[in-house]
């Protein structure tokens, strides 16, 4: 072998060591890359804006694969979770689903019913209460003769809120009264039937219903002799 062919073998030699070692450093590469990104979840992003209060469906979402260590923890992985809840906030288009955006919706307990009525929406939800809240329930009559006092009452305590619907525009009433309410919700309250009877009579004859949110952890029971108020009572 001859000086030319032997360079043309040492040539070759270190041609094959570098492709190798090429070779060793792509593996190296996608090792370290896999090591960083990890395992591949299915996440699932939202096609459309939702609404508060919004029961949720698998049809508003769209399945997308993410490094697991990219997602948080409480990031849903399995749809099954969304089925049957509810959003407790807006949510917005693109956003990954996380099981703090969303709650189970309330169902009835035994020996309660479903009845739901429209509350101003300026004076008596201001975007606070949702579905699972409790409030105790008031209502402002007239007197029923004149010269008799105007008189407030708490006609149902600790009332559960079971769903917050849409807000609505109202039309207004033929007397065209200046504090009439043009906007209201529905909400849907969990009720026994001696409560069920007295917010229907209420939303029937009072002028004004009214909610007040009970703090979460508290009793918003109200003694018998502070459930009527007239004005007269601060005098």
């Amino acid at each position: 072998m001859n000086s030319r062919q032997r360079r043309g073998v040492i040539l070759l030699l270190l041609s094959v060591l570098c492709a190798f070692g090429a070779f060793a450093g792509v593996l190296s590469v996608i090792s370290d890359v896999n090591s960083k990104v990890g395992p591949e979840v299915d996440a699932y992003r939202l096609k459309s804006n939702v609404t508060p209060y919004t029961t949720l469906s698998a049809r508003q979402f769209e399945k997308v694969s993410m490094p697991k260590r990219w997602l948080s923890d409480n990031a849903v992985t399995d749809i099954g979770e969304i089925e049957g809840k509810i959003a407790v906030t807006q949510l917005q288009k693109g956003s990954l689903m996380q099981s703090d955006m969303m709650v189970k919706s309330p169902e009835l307990r035994p020996g309660e019913q479903e009845i739901a009525i429209m509350i101003d929406a300026a004076t008596g939800v201001a975007g606070k209460i949702t579905a699972g809240a409790t409030v105790n329930v008031y209502a402002t009559f007239a007197g029923e003769r004149d010269g008799e006092p105007a008189q407030s009452k708490v006609i149902v305590s600790n009332a559960r809120v079971l769903d917050v619907g849409r807000l609505t525009a109202l039309e207004p009433d033929n007397d065209n009264r200046a504090n009439q309410a043009t906007e209201a919700v529905p909400i849907t309250f969990a009720l026994n039937t001696l409560d069920t009877q007295r917010i229907a009579y209420a939303e029937s004859f009072a002028e004004h219903v009214r909610l007040a949110l009970i703090a979460a952890g508290s009793d918003g029971t109200i003694r018998p002799g502070d459930r009527t108020y007239t004005l007269d009572k601060d005098k």
